[in-house]
């Protein structure tokens, strides 16, 4: 039986809507570095885990989400490492976003890096605005919070990138812009799904309320050169 679209979702989005970013050969494969620092291996063996290696920025980090707990390969070093709770959704619960919401063009690039740099919803390089559309809020001229597109592969789209400045939390800004994103998505035909720390369990159960349901348990795992 085939593996699910999501089973190993970097690999299959360096196949699939990344296909044109990715990085490296048949045995490992990056994102442009520019764009994420996500990388996958074809498979554990030693051929593909040496080439993932070597696609390890020199000065930089890779990260590797795969269904089972994957170790370093030879020549790196764990930087960190958590479980996700990867989940999807079917429909999407509630309202979206008011009229106040804007998509988000390379103009607004800086504004949404030293967002995302400060709130840390995931990692956010210097093209990550690129990889989909992003829609966002702003008060008195001001980027306060937003939402955006990541991993792409046919049939499924990922929900990324949701942040909220914290003087204005607690107003459902993140909510509502999430909403407006994933249901962009199923109205294109595609299946919302995001990834969060399984850790954050008040997080997961905000995600829950949009109508997102856990499908798997994903092992995350960065590294660097050894």
């Amino acid at each position: 039986m085939p593996h699910h679209p999501l089973h190993r979702p970097v690999w299959n989005a360096l196949h699939g809507g990344w296909q044109r970013l990715a990085q490296g050969d048949g045995r490992a494969l990056r994102i442009d570095p520019r764009y994420g620092p996500f990388a996958a291996a074809a498979d554990d063996g030693a051929a593909a885990q040496t080439a993932l290696a070597a696609l390890v920025p020199d000065n930089g980090e890779a990260w590797i989400v795969e269904p089972d707990a994957p170790t370093p390969p030879p020549g790196t070093r764990l930087v960190r490492e958590a479980v996700l709770a990867q989940m999807v959704a079917e429909e999407i619960l509630g309202d979206a976003a008011p009229v106040e919401a804007i998509v988000l063009t390379d103009a607004d690039a800086e504004e949404m890096r030293a967002l995302a740099l400060m709130t840390k919803p995931g990692p956010f390089l210097p093209l990550t605005h690129r990889l989909g559309r992003f829609i966002g809020i702003r008060e008195q001229g001001r980027l306060i919070a937003m939402a955006g597109e990541r991993m792409r592969m046919p049939g499924f789209a990922e929900v990324s990138g949701v942040c909220t400045h914290p003087d204005h939390r607690g107003h459902g800004h993140a909510k509502r812009l999430m909403r407006t994103v994933a249901k962009a998505m199923l109205e294109r035909g595609e299946t919302p799904f995001l990834h969060a720390y399984a850790a954050h369990e008040a997080t997961v159960a905000l995600y829950e309320t949009l109508g997102f349901r856990v499908r798997a348990w994903m092992h995350m795992m960065v590294i660097a050169p050894g």
